[in-house]
């Protein structure tokens, strides 16, 4: 009953609520598109932004790219041509300056300012931390100690008169034959050799050790006369205040300062013979004072060290004195003066006073006397030198140089004594390789140094100055150097680890020999240094410079278009204006 009445409200209640389930779909639908509609319009509008960002930037980059396009076109082949041409001449500037600096120093400068200015500024230098020290075995301490021994300077055995051959050399040529570093050295030696802390006691031999400081030539000259004044005074005082009775036995010698005379003899001498007269005088003195420091040297230490000193000036002027008579030409009397030197003090062989001896020997072509004095002295536990070396490689060439043929040798073989002379040669290559040079005539000769590096182009020197006539003295000795020397390199092994016959040849030469011989000299080096980079890099760009500088000259229409082109297309962001206009 109740279900017809009913109906009327379930009909209007479904009704209803399919009107308000469309309303409802009809509201979100509506509202969807509006989103839809606001985010399609943000994406258009962003869009449009990043275009019009993107046509300003093009715009930008076309326009400046078609400035520089201008800017290019407008250059002319003459600009080019100048580029080309400045830019080879630096290159070249700096090209010669780095191969005068590695000729000079042994070294690149770009390289040696690049690692001593730049790398500390840019990366730092790491400070290593100590190594520890661990025990060497024999043959490692061995070769260290003779390392520093070959690159130790000596003294030349033969070296010259400064006033009487170096200072003369100096007036006729108007170069400096000594370097200061040398002249350095000998001062020091003469301040070792000739002081001792008692010279405070006698005003002469007070001057004499400031003398021996002086770097001025003629104020040491001044000095040495002073002290011979002094002492010359204080003798007087000593007579007068002296006893008739015996005043006449009393020996003045002793305030006679030796020194004195060695220094006027060494310096203010122009000849031999006033050297000679210097050094006689001076023979007179120092052998008084050595006679009676030898009956007080055990008083007390400074007694000893005086007579040290003594024993040192006597040595020193009895040498000079020999050198004086071999100059001369008193060779037998210089060899005899070298003998007794030797025997009366066998323990000064530091001074190499043998080597004089040998020298004078071969003026004397006393060969037999010269085999005995190389037998005494050519010993494996004595230091060796290129005057032994090379006059044991003389004398045996000097049994088979007359007949010896290269053809020849090379049908027949080699004799014993041919390899015996050929192995002598070899070996004294080896020790010092840059003799061969000087006694072929290869490289020219200077004046020696008074200080020579062993195995080093100054003892090279020094030996070639006064062994050369030797050498051609003897008949064909230096063809049979010529034939046979360069084959000694391909004994040694390379690189120089490990040498032959002696120890590997030391790196410190090169520093030490540019030292001691002066600018003019044109060092010899061993073994050949490698070009560094930079000389590489620099002749590259001064080639490359100048090929296009000559290119620009002959074809300039052709070389313009091209360096436009390179130009153009090696232009930042040129690429990205591109695909952007592409992409447009």
């Amino acid at each position: 009953m109740l279900l017809p009445g009913l109906l009327p409200l379930y009909l209007r209640r479904w009704s209803l609520c399919c009107c308000s389930s469309a309303c409802l779909q009809r509201s979100r639908q509506l509202l969807f598109s509006g989103t839809c509609f606001l985010a399609f319009k943000t994406l258009a509008d962003g869009k449009e932004l990043m275009l019009q960002r993107f046509d300003q930037k093009l715009n930008t980059g076309v326009d400046w790219s078609w400035k520089m396009t201008v800017f290019l076109s407008t250059l002319t082949p003459k600009f080019y041509v100048a580029l080309t041409v400045t830019s080879s001449l630096i290159s070249g500037l700096i090209l010669g300056f780095e191969w005068w600096y590695f000729r000079k120093y042994g070294t690149s400068f770009i390289e040696q300012v690049s690692v001593s200015h730049l790398r500390p500024l840019i990366g730092g230098v790491e400070n290593s931390p100590p190594t520890p020290s661990f025990p060497t075995s024999n043959g490692e301490n061995e070769t260290n100690r003779q390392n520093l021994s070959e690159c130790k300077v000596w003294r030349n055995p033969l070296n010259l008169f400064r006033g009487a051959e170096y200072s003369r050399y100096t007036w006729v040529t108007g170069k400096e034959p000594l370097t200061y570093y040398d002249m350095n050295l000998s001062a020091q030696d003469h301040q070792t050799f000739f002081t001792c802390d008692t010279d405070s006691l006698r005003p002469s031999d007070t001057v004499m050790q400031k003398a021996w400081r002086e770097r001025n030539p003629q104020a040491r000259i001044k000095a040495a006369h002073q002290a011979l004044e002094l002492s010359n005074d204080h003798c007087n005082d000593r007579l007068v205040c002296a006893p008739v009775t015996w005043a006449r036995d009393l020996d003045c010698s002793r305030s006679y300062c030796a020194t004195a005379y060695v220094l006027l003899a060494e310096e203010e001498a122009t000849t031999i013979v006033d050297a000679e007269k210097y050094f006689k005088q001076a023979l007179k003195a120092g052998e008084s004072v050595y006679r009676k420091s030898q009956n007080c040297h055990s008083q007390s230490p400074q007694h000893e060290a005086q007579l040290r000193r003594d024993t040192n000036v006597l040595v020193y002027v009895k040498r000079r004195l020999a050198m004086c008579a071999r100059k001369l030409g008193r060779i037998r009397e210089a060899a005899k003066m070298m003998r007794d030197l030797l025997k009366e003090f066998p323990l000064f062989s530091m001074l190499n006073i043998h080597e004089n001896l040998l020298e004078a020997l071969l003026e004397l072509q006393a060969y037999a006397e010269v085999q005995a004095v190389l037998a005494k002295y050519d010993d494996i536990s004595l230091p060796k030198s290129a005057a032994i070396c090379y006059t044991a490689a003389l004398l045996k060439a000097r049994a088979v140089s007359e007949r010896f043929s290269p053809e020849t040798a090379s049908k027949r073989g080699l004799s014993a004594a041919e390899i015996n002379a050929v192995e002598a040669i070899h070996r004294a290559v080896e020790f010092n390789p840059h003799v061969p040079k000087y006694l072929l005539e290869m490289k020219s000769l200077i004046l020696p140094p008074e200080h020579i590096l062993k195995r080093g182009d100054s003892e090279a020197v020094a030996y070639a100055f006064f062994h050369l006539q030797h050498w051609k003295r003897i008949e064909g000795a230096l063809n049979l150097l010529h034939c046979t020397w360069e084959g000694t390199f391909r004994m040694i092994p390379y690189p120089l680890e490990k040498g032959h016959l002696f120890y590997p040849y030391p790196s410190c030469t090169e520093t030490a020999d540019r030292e001691l011989l002066p600018t003019f000299h044109d060092v010899s080096v061993y073994p050949q240094k490698e070009l560094p980079f930079f000389i590489h890099f620099t002749a590259g760009l001064c080639s490359f410079s100048a090929m296009l500088a000559l290119l620009m000259h002959q074809f300039p229409e052709l070389m313009v278009v091209f360096a436009k082109s390179v130009s153009i297309a090696s232009l930042p962001g040129l690429a990205e204006v591109s695909w952007a206009m592409s992409r447009c």
